[in-house]
Order: C-alpha cells, then sequence, then structure tokens
C-alpha cells in the first residue's frame, strides 16, 4: 500500500512541474523568418526535457525510499568479520596457483620455481645453463611445414593432381597463343584512314548502310541535296578511299556533317566509302552542281610513290 502511495504522489509531482511549465508557454508566437525555431517552440523543447529530467528524478527518489523503507521494515543483521588465519607465503602460493596463460604455452615458458629442474650439470665461472624446451610455435611451424611437404609432394608428383612448372609453362604458352590468334582476328576486321582500302566486295552492304543513313543529306543516288554531289569528280575534303573514310568517320561539324565513329562500326565505315567511290560517273537525275576541287588519282599516287 506504502508502495501505491509513493508512486502516486511521486508522479503527481512530475506531471504537476510539467504542467506549470507548460501554462507559461505564451499560447501564440510569430515563426521567424528563415526557418529557424519560434519562440513557442523553444518553450516547448525546454518544457519536454524539463519534464524529462523531473521524471527522471521522481523514478530516482522513488527507488532511494522504497530501499529506505524496506530496509526499515526488514534491517538486515549486523554481521562480525571473520577472522582468517595467517599463511605463510608458500601456503598462500600453493593455495592460489597460477593458470599458464596462452603466451606462456606458446613460448613454452616455465615459472622461476622450477628453474632448478632445468637446469643442467655443468657451470662455467659459476654459470649455469638451462634446458629450456623448444618453443611451441616452432614446433608446429616445423611439423607443419612436413606435413605440407608430404601433401605437396603427393598431389604434384605422386599423385599428379596438380601442374608442376614445366605443365603450368606449357599451358600459358597455349592460352597466350590462343589470346593473339583472337586478337589477330579481331584486329583483322578493324580499319582506319590509314589502313582502308578499295574492296568492290564491301559495295552491297556499304549501300545498305548508306541508304538508311546518309540519303537525307545526299540524295537516294548520291546526287546531293543538304549535302554535296558525291557522283561528279570534285570534292571538298579529298576523293580517295582515305579521305572519304576520314570525313565519315570524323565528319565535317562546320559544314553540318556529324561524326559516325561512335555510331558506326570501322568495318561499315570502309563499306559505306567503297560504296560512294562506287557512284562516281553515274550521273543521277537532278545532280547537285560541283563543288571544290577535281580529284585526280594519278597526281595522288604519284605523290604517295614520292614519299
Amino acid at each position: 500500500m506504502n508502495k501505491i502511495k509513493f508512486s502516486i504522489l511521486f508522479s503527481f509531482i512530475g506531471f504537476s512541474a510539467f504542467a506549470q511549465t507548460g501554462a507559461a508557454i505564451p499560447e501564440a508566437a510569430a515563426a521567424p523568418a528563415g526557418g529557424s525555431l519560434s519562440i513557442t517552440e523553444i518553450l516547448v523543447i525546454v518544457a519536454l526535457i524539463f519534464a524529462a529530467l523531473s521524471l527522471w528524478v521522481t523514478v530516482i527518489l522513488y527507488r532511494t525510499f522504497k530501499l529506505i523503507y524496506e530496509e526499515q521494515k526488514n534491517p538486515k543483521p549486523y554481521h562480525a568479520p571473520e577472522k582468517v588465519q595467517k599463511l605463510e607465503y608458500d601456503e598462500w602460493k600453493k593455495q592460489h596457483k597460477k593458470t599458464p596463460s596462452i603466451w606462456d604455452k606458446l613460448l613454452s615458458l616455465k615459472p622461476i620455481e622450477q628453474e632448478k629442474d632445468l637446469e643442467i650439470p655443468h657451470a662455467y665461472d659459476g654459470i649455469k645453463e638451462l634446458n629450456n624446451p623448444v618453443p611451441a610455435w616452432f614446433n608446429v611451424l616445423f611439423y607443419g611445414t612436413l606435413i605440407f611437404a608430404a601433401g605437396y609432394l603427393y598431389y604434384y608428383h605422386i599423385g599428379g593432381y596438380g601442374q608442376r612448372q614445366d605443365d603450368e609453362y606449357a599451358t600459358e604458352m597455349a592460352k597466350a597463343d590462343e589470346e593473339k590468334r583472337k586478337f589477330l582476328a579481331k584486329s583483322a576486321t578493324s580499319v582506319d584512314e590509314n589502313t582502308v582500302k578499295v574492296d568492290e566486295s564491301q559495295i552491297t552492304v556499304g549501300k545498305g548502310i548508306f541508304d538508311a543513313n546518309c540519303v537525307a543529306c545526299h540524295g537516294e543516288h548520291g546526287e546531293g541535296l543538304v549535302g554535296p554531289n558525291l557522283t561528279d569528280e570534285y570534292w571538298l575534303h579529298g576523293g580517295s578511299i582515305k579521305d572519304i573514310f576520314k570525313s565519315i568517320k570524323y565528319g565535317i561539324p562546320e559544314k553540318g556533317m556529324v561524326s559516325w565513329e561512335k555510331n558506326m562500326s570501322s568495318a561499315n565505315i570502309s563499306a559505306v566509302a567503297n560504296y560512294i567511290l562506287s557512284l562516281q560517273g553515274t550521273k543521277p537525275a537532278n545532280a547537285k552542281a560541283p563543288q571544290g576541287v577535281k580529284y585526280e588519282p594519278e597526281q595522288e599516287e604519284a605523290a604517295e610513290t614520292k614519299n
């Protein structure tokens, strides 16, 4: 019954303090600009903190008075301290034997009391040698290497499950040859403006790519619309297979020709360049007037031979 009374009393004290603090808060306060806390919000936070502290103090006081009440109701009798018999050091040490630590076991350390048992029966100038045991970590390492060597010998030499060094070398060389073959096969299909060549077998593929991407600017037959005429002998940026490949690959941004390097593979660019060369002299209807400089293949071949 007394416990219930104490609980009600301290709860009433805590809630009364909270109510008084809350009553002191103004009913309305203007919120300042800039997103900071208003006076009302600050006062509410202070009131909550004060209420929490009051509740915490109430709990502590409740436990304190509870302990005092229980001690008064059932007092504990006083017990006089027991007299302990004094022991000699050796006897005390026997009763409090020290358990060897992991470090002592790992290093095979012996206590100083056993030093006499470790002495070797010879001395030099009064100096005696101790027959200390081999550390446990060394024994574990030594016998572990023996076990590993036996397993290695069986796995690689007796059982033949693993590859020896000469076999590993042969395997790596075969792997390197395979990767080299794949690289060369991939490089064979990769061309650039320096290695592209005239190849009539690419014309059919190039026509399909040209029809899908180039007719909007150059016309269905290469007669020229927004872009220049591709069927005459006059060129703005060179008329060789290498020049055409370069114009398609990098584009002519200042004249509205976009770069196709990221949208076409080098093989497709080569096919389009070969198709454009095949349009020479076709003379389609409504062809655009010539632009640029007349391309002379003989002069370019002579210049390349000279270089």
